[in-house]
């Protein structure tokens, strides 16, 4: 069984798809803590939802490294095989991102290498913006640099005529569970 530890600023979306995927028994994990940097990230309330064990730590006056040695311990504290972000707003620092080597994953709103370093919306101008007939999530091991691990998961869907950022984002989104579940059962197997 993987143990898992979770870090997020967001709203959690696809904390329900591994949270499933591990009650339906599709996944043999168990999630050992979400973590998080802002006080009322919605992913809080949705783990404490699902009775998991949360932690949101202030960065408030901390340098990266500290911040992120702080994330260690707890991880660390708890057990974890593979650290899942998940709408984590945080560049990672480097020392974290080589303590956790090929234990970080991380999902992203656009079939990588392309529209690498942006976020969110952006991500979804930039696809329209670029004229592409095909989009999706990429789930990729973290490195140092930024969006351009080793990838693990795509999944794909159509941009159709019409499309708005916000409607190409939900589209996305949907597929960004799964493709997190899919991950995370290669990271088991390796």
């Amino acid at each position: 069984m993987i143990r898992l530890g979770i870090l997020g600023s967001t709203r959690g979306t696809n904390l329900g798809a591994i949270v499933e995927a591990i009650q339906q028994n599709k996944l043999a994990a168990a999630i050992r803590i979400v973590i998080s940097n802002k006080p009322d990230a919605g992913i809080l309330q949705r783990a404490q939802a699902y009775g998991l064990t949360t932690q949101f730590i202030s960065p408030k006056d901390l340098t990266r490294e500290v911040y992120d040695q702080a994330v260690t311990a707890l991880l660390q504290q708890h057990e974890v095989d593979l650290v899942v972000l998940i709408g984590y707003m945080r560049i990672l620092s480097v020392e974290f991102v080589h303590a956790w080597e090929r234990k970080i994953i991380n999902v992203h709103p656009s079939l990588l290498p392309a529209f690498a370093g942006k976020m969110d919306l952006e991500v979804h101008r930039a696809v329209l913006e670029a004229g592409v007939s095909e989009t999706g999530c990429t789930v990729h091991e973290v490195t140092e640099e930024v969006d351009a691990g080793p990838i693990l998961v795509q999944q794909k869907c159509s941009v159709l005529t019409g499309d708005t950022p916000e409607i190409l984002k939900q589209r996305v989104q949907q597929l960004e569970g799964g493709a997190l579940v899919a991950a995370i059962l290669k990271k088991e197997q390796q």
